[in-house]
Formats: C-alpha cells, structure tokens, sequence
C-alpha cells in the first residue's frame, strides 16, 4: 500500500471517473487503474463498482476511502510541519466563498493578502453552501466562507464576523414610512429575494417567519446570487428587499436614504471560515482570517445585540 495509491481512490471517488482521476492526478488513466488494481489485490477487496456509471465505491471502499483521507491528511501534516518552521508563508491556499460575501471582502483583502504573503497562492472560487461544503467533505478546498452555523457534525467552523441585515426599500413601499423596522412589517409580496440554492435566501426568510416564494414581481424566472441586482431591482421596479450591511459601503447618498434598520436585536448572519476537523495549513488559515478582520469594522466582531439568522 502506497501514499500515491490512496490517493488514486480518492481521486476516483471525488471525481467518479477513472479518466477524470488520472487527468486531475496528472498520469494515464492505464497507469491510475492499475494502481488502484493493484491495491485492490493487496487488500482483497473490491473498492469500486466499475460496472456502475458514474463509478462508485462499495460497502466496504465507502469506508477504506474515508480512511484513506485520513491517511492522506496525517501525511501532509509533515509538510506543514516543515512550512510552519519556515519564516515565510508559502504554497496554495483553495479557498470556497459564497456569492454574497465575496465582492464586499474578497477585492479588499487580496491586495493586502498577496503583499504579505508574496509566496502564498491565493485560488478563490464562488460557490454556493453546498458546493462549498461537498468540496470540504472530498477535500478538494482547503476552506469555505460562508454563514453559518450549518450543523454538520464533521466540519469546524470558525466564526469571523456578525453582519446585520438591512431593508433596501423604494419609496412607494410602505417600510419607507418608517424609521426602524422590525420582521413583521415586511410584507413579503414586496420582497425581491435570491433564487433557490442560496443561504441568504433563506436568511431572508427566516427573518420574515414565513417560508414561501415571492410573487408580487416574478413575470421571469431569477437565477442569480447577485446582491448588487436585488438593489437595482428595488430602483428600478420599486418593492424592498434584505441586504447584507457591507453591501451598503458603495452606496450613493440617494440610495442610503433607501435604507431602514432593524430594531434591537437587529437580525444579523455569521460568517465564518468552515474547515475539516482535522484541517491543514492552519497558519494560512489564520493569515486568512486575520487579513479579514483587519477590514471588518469592531462592531461586527461580536454578536452582542444580534439576532443570528439561521440558514
């Protein structure tokens, strides 16, 4: 049994494709599967059911895989051992964020990230929760940014900041009347929300206490996780929606007036970075987080007199 052979399963079972597993693990697909036969027969079991498309693991490969992960995360530790001797941060950090953190942080931080860290590689893609959390179960990224809590029992989650929640809402809506809000006054038939898939969709609807679609202005079919296009929505096509409050840093002074706090508690989400128990490049992580709550205002370092939203 060999490094390299655990991580040919585990290449199969992330990507359940044999083609797709040596293309990403850079070798033949002739040269992966007779590595992966190869182990098969040391162990005596079958670890894959090649008859079955996509390809999927047995009974007993669901758990030998599981623990070749383990293995395979203990081993990489002796590098970080290594990295964590060094004076410089240095080699890949694979970072997940959701679409409705990511442009109020993400441009903000990088700059001052890659200058710190100039042997660091920052790799970032938007994903939704559960594309971000399927990734850190296969081990794919190295860390999500998204809300949480998300209740799964094999992930960690590190809390970073408390967000508010704010009403953006045009003037023939009956919200612009008022000078605070509070959840029962938003009727939802006025909300423009986010599509399905989306946690701060069900953010939304959660602080509203009511779980249904909206119907006042859907003549199409909304597929975006676009923040910024709730707003123009609002601006052009009058109604409110519920904004994350960094979304409020590139307002104009028009737009602003647009703008209605809640009442204390004021409802407000938790953003943390989510990782495997047993993670990795912990000191890139930490780089990560700190750069983060560099720009975060001191406020949302704490959830003193706000509601956390559940997802």
């Amino acid at each position: 049994m060999t490094i390299v052979q655990l991580e040919y399963i585990v290449a199969v079972d992330t990507y359940r494709s044999f083609v797709l597993a040596a293309e990403k693990c850079f070798v033949t697909q002739p040269t992966l599967s007779m590595q992966v036969q190869k182990l098969e027969d040391t162990l005596g079991v079958k670890l894959f059911d090649r008859s079955k498309q996509p390809v999927s693991p047995t009974e007993i490969g669901i758990d030998i895989i599981a623990q070749a992960r383990t293995l395979l995360a203990e081993s990489e530790k002796i590098k970080e051992i290594i990295t964590d001797r060094q004076k410089e941060l240095s080699g890949e950090l694979k970072v997940a964020i959701i679409p409705t953190v990511s442009p109020y942080i993400l441009p903000k931080i990088l700059r001052g990230f890659v200058e710190k860290y100039p042997q660091v590689k920052l790799i970032v893609w938007e994903q939704t929760t559960e594309q971000i959390i399927l990734q850190l179960k296969n081990g794919t990224i190295d860390c999500g940014i998204l809300s949480t809590p998300l209740h799964e029992g094999n992930l960690k989650e590190i809390p970073v900041f408390y967000e508010n929640f704010v009403a953006y809402v045009s003037k023939n809506s009956k919200l612009s009347k008022k000078k605070n809000i509070c959840p029962e006054d938003i009727d939802m038939e006025e909300i423009w929300v986010l599509n399905e898939g989306h946690c701060m969709r069900e953010q939304v609807l959660n602080i509203c206490q009511r779980r249904k679609a909206t119907k006042g202005f859907q003549h199409f079919e909304y597929n975006t996780g676009s923040v910024e296009t709730l707003k123009r929505m609002v601006d052009q096509n009058n109604g409110a929606t519920i904004l994350p409050e960094l979304a409020l840093s590139d307002l104009t002074d028009k737009q602003l007036d647009k703008v209605r706090y809640f009442r204390s508690p004021e409802p407000a989400r938790e953003v943390s970075i989510v990782v495997q128990h047993n993670f990795l490049k912990r000191r890139m992580v930490d780089a990560l987080r700190n750069e983060i709550l560099e720009l975060i205002p001191k406020r949302m370092r704490t959830k003193k007199k706000k509601e956390v939203i559940d997802i």
